[in-house]
């Protein structure tokens, strides 16, 4: 278990921790979470090793292997799974091993110690899952979003956000007895969100996880530490239980500190009142010595929660705009090539008042559709009329989109200011844009610093205050929760349900599109439509996607590896590895096969019983080359069985050394072959079973 008793945790000359003690059980999922600034990633440093207690005693099981998200932007040319079966530590170190053992073994092919370490190092390496590596690596890939021929793509062509999937990807490929995740949905999409979810409520190890998704936080844990007033604070349950079980402290808190103070009162003005009357003297002591004992409560202090509000639309078109038979997506960079269409047959109209999440798997479109709705990129065909007097606020998904990172938050909006021409004077004077920025925390020197040095929470900040000042009438937002806490996240709900004009939203943040969202668009395969269902069913939706995705590339690469190693089995296995699956057969229509309705002719029936018998026939010609390729597996799965254990029963007696190595590397050899026939065998099984029903 990991323990903290009595810790002390400095950065700089701010305490963090001051005397905390709490204890986390092996298997427990925690949530680690606190206002920014509270000390939660200074805390994550403490538990990788990076940072050391400045007093009282921390320790965590030596014995344990831990895995986290490298913080650096991967640079290499390594493909993308190679790059995140490199994450897999024990085969990595495996691998070392047995490239060693077999220089040494090349070097002096007599020496028995060598070959023992070669023939180990095959054990070992095949005990480690080095034959499932790649799937495993892969399953991982795609279930971040990636698609299917992407996997091998070198890591440096991908963007930054997609590099930092990998970095998780790599982590999460680590074989680990504590896994710590500071903030790992981030540069997520819903559908890869989601995927994680159910990934991490497998993990079979202790999780730490920082994150300000409340969703995700309630989905993939059951303990919640609270770090606030340099305490931590255990509580058993997800967050919303701690919401629950917090809320109830501080009531019952407030409740006993009224108390005590009228106790105290009553004490002091006792005292005030008989410390100069001789016959009172012993009795107002002993109430002086009483204050003086008792543990004061500590009032509660309330936490400066952030709000904001958009002010009321100066007007409100209906229809805000209307899409007819467009195409969006991006114009050739060079002249002659055609441009990339990423939706066509758009059809679409926002009205007045309506709150819209768009939804769709990554990459299908969602930031090409709000950046084209944005004037950030022109139709590539069709019309997009916009209603009259449309005032658009846009947040995008990368801040730094409409930021300029030498310029400052006050730079910012007395530039905005004067492009969009303020007819109202007073609000554009340093002054009162001063106070502005001051509502969104942006206060004292805050507004003179650059933004480019700032944190991805402040960046969000001030890109809401530069909407919010526009008055728009239609707000479109692109994923504005990435790098927001949860106060803030909170602040953006409130502030959204009591805005007056039309939203549209693509965000991974479940809480917000459930509580501002009252429908849904679905975007993806190149259209856009109505979902007919809540984000319940979209969960659903995703995690059957992913399935079909990861089996598909599962299948591709058994074919692909069937290939290669069924000549090492036995020839006979080749062509039946190979051969194409047979199609089902297609029934035909009932007109052309002649079938009469109810109350047909005899005829009619006869036609059915021989239409019905040459189906029966059909089936079974289909499924005897299955049968026969089934039994030749049992056949070949029996010998390599076989030979398994017969060379497992040689490595137990003494050998030459040579005799050793290559007994390993058979070895090796069957277990991938033994693997690869049972994937095979389970396929055909499969196969038989649907034509039998």
């Amino acid at each position: 278990m990991i323990t903290l008793k009595n810790v002390i945790l400095r950065r700089s000359a701010k305490v963090l921790l001051d005397g905390a003690s709490v204890t986390i059980n092996p298997g427990e999922k925690v949530g680690l979470v606190g206002r920014n600034g509270a000390g939660k990633s200074t805390l994550f440093a403490l538990f990788n090793g990076t940072l050391h207690e400045d007093g009282g005693d921390f320790s965590v099981p030596k014995q344990w292997r831990m895995a986290q998200v490298a913080q650096d932007m991967p640079e290499t040319e390594q493909g993308a799974t190679e790059f995140v079966v490199g994450g897999d530590t024990r085969l990595v170190e495996l691998r070392e091993q047995l490239a060693a053992a077999e220089a040494g073994h090349e070097a002096d092919p007599d020496d028995h110690d060598m070959g023992m370490a070669l023939a180990h190092a095959y054990t070992d390496l095949a005990d480690a899952g080095e034959h499932d590596a790649v799937p495993r690596a892969q399953a991982l890939i795609l279930g971040l979003g990636f698609k299917s021929h992407e996997l091998d793509q070198p890591v440096n062509s991908f963007s930054g956000g997609w590099r930092m999937r990998l970095q998780l990807a790599r982590a999460l490929m680590c074989p680990s007895d504590l896994l710590l995740l500071d903030e790992p949905t981030n540069h997520l999409d819903l559908d890869a969100l989601v995927w994680l979810e159910a990934w991490l409520q497998k993990y079979a190890g202790t999780m730490i996880v920082i994150s300000h998704d409340r969703e995700f936080l309630d989905a993939v844990t059951d303990v919640t530490l609270h770090i606030a007033n340099a305490q931590l604070t255990r509580y058993g349950g997800n967050y919303s239980k701690f919401e629950d079980m917090r809320a109830l402290q501080m009531s019952q808190q407030q409740v006993a500190f009224a108390k005590q103070q009228d106790k105290i009162a009553h004490l002091q003005k006792f005292i005030d009142r008989f410390k100069a009357k001789a016959s009172k003297a012993k009795q107002a002591q002993s109430r002086v010595k009483a204050l003086e004992r008792m543990e004061k409560v500590a009032p509660l202090l309330a936490e400066a929660d952030f709000t904001f509000e958009f002010k009321e639309p100066g007007n409100i078109p209906n229809p805000m705009l209307s899409i007819s038979g467009a195409a969006f997506g991006y114009k050739a960079e060079v002249e002659g090539e055609e441009p990339k269409t990423i939706l066509r047959g758009v059809n679409r109209s926002v009205l007045a008042g309506q709150r819209i999440g768009i939804l769709g798997a990554n990459g299908q479109g969602k930031s090409t559709l709000v950046k084209t709705v944005a004037r950030e990129m022109g139709a590539l065909a069709g019309t997009v009329t916009e209603g009259k007097g449309l005032n658009i606020g846009y947040f995008a998904q990368q801040e730094l989109d409409v930021l300029r990172p030498q310029d400052n938050p006050l730079e910012h909006m007395v530039r905005m200011a004067r492009e969009l021409g303020a007819s109202v004077k007073e609000r554009t004077g340093e002054q009162d844009l001063r106070g502005f920025l001051g509502s969104f925390n942006f206060s004292g020197d805050m507004v003179k610093q650059p933004v480019g040095t700032m944190s991805g929470g402040e960046k969000a900040r001030l890109v809401l205050a530069m909407m919010v000042w526009q008055r728009p009438n239609l707000l479109l937002l692109d994923e504005p929760t990435n790098h927001l806490d949860l106060a803030t996240r909170e602040a953006l709900a409130v502030a959204l349900n009591e805005f007056e004009g039309t939203l549209m939203l693509v965000s991974h943040d479940r809480a917000l599109l459930r509580s501002v969202c009252d429908e849904f668009w679905l975007v993806g395969r190149g259209v856009v439509a109505d979902f007919d269902g809540d984000l319940d069913d979209y969960q659903r939706y995703l995690l059957d996607e992913a399935k079909r995705l990861r089996e598909e590339a599962k299948i591709a690469n058994r074919d692909a590896a069937l290939a290669q190693t069924a000549p090492v089995v036995a020839a006979p296995a080749v062509a039946l590895a190979v051969k194409a699956e047979p199609k089902p057969a297609v029934a035909p229509r009932a007109a052309e096969a002649g079938i009469a309705g109810s109350g047909g002719s005899a005829g009619g029936g006869k036609n059915q019983r021989k239409h019905d018998a040459q189906e029966r026939q059909q089936r079974s010609e289909q499924a005897k080359p299955l049968k026969r390729e089934l039994a030749r597996i049992d056949e070949l799965l029996a010998a390599a069985g076989g030979e398994k254990a017969e060379i497992e029963g040689r490595l137990a007696q003494p050998l030459p050394a040579a005799e050793i190595a290559e007994a390993g590397k058979r070895l090796k050899s069957l277990a991938d072959e033994i693997a690869l026939l049972e994937e095979r065998w389970l396929s055909l099984s499969d196969q038989l079973e649907s034509l039998a029903a």
